[in-house]
């Protein structure tokens, strides 16, 4: 299989469903960004040492790749075979392991600056990618229909990459600084 068909040299890209859309159009920004996400996501690996960590953010990896077929597929596209959607059920794991991972961690009273760890770092420059996101696919929502479920699960997102960015600060031993 070649690496490049040269059908995007116009400008243009396919969508999973069929049909050709600007390589501008929010649809490609919203699932651009996320492809993005999934990179930083990657490097971070490269940096956790903890492997339930890491376990977790190779699961996200491959969750986001379903979030971004869900985002090149519009729904009223009719395949052959259906392509997988977000589900709630996926939002919900989310929200359970911020709630058991928050556990661990001090309660937060201030604003806390970004860092620590380089995989700490990574994963809160990871969360704010994952914000930009969120921002793209809202935007893409009032243009056009999506599935309701990749809004609350990249807000739910954000949030887990936060705590687990302090998660692994916490775990190395590495000081929070907080903004005065």
């Amino acid at each position: 299989m070649r690496i490049y068909t040269r059908s995007g040299d116009t400008g243009e890209t396919g969508l999973f469903g069929g049909g050709r859309v600007p390589k501008d159009s929010g649809r490609v920004e919203a699932y651009g960004t996320i492809d993005e996400l999934n990179a930083t996501l990657g490097v971070a690996r490269n940096f956790i040492q903890d492997a339930e960590i890491d376990a977790w953010l190779e699961a996200l990896q491959r969750e986001l790749f379903l979030l971004g077929a869900d985002l090149a597929t519009p729904l009223t596209t009719t395949r052959k075979k259906p392509v997988s959607r977000l589900q709630a059920s996926q939002v919900t794991a989310l929200e359970e392991k911020i709630d058991a991972w928050q556990k661990e961690l001090p309660p937060l009273t201030r604003f806390l600056l970004p860092g620590g760890t380089p995989g700490a770092a990574f994963l809160h420059l990871a969360r704010t990618i994952c914000r930009r996101a969120e921002r793209r696919v809202v935007k893409l929502a009032r243009e056009e229909s999506i599935n309701p479920e990749i809004i609350r699960y990249l807000n739910r997102l954000s949030d887990l990459l936060f705590v687990l960015a302090r998660l692994c600060n916490q775990r190395a031993g590495q000081a929070e600084h907080f903004w005065e």
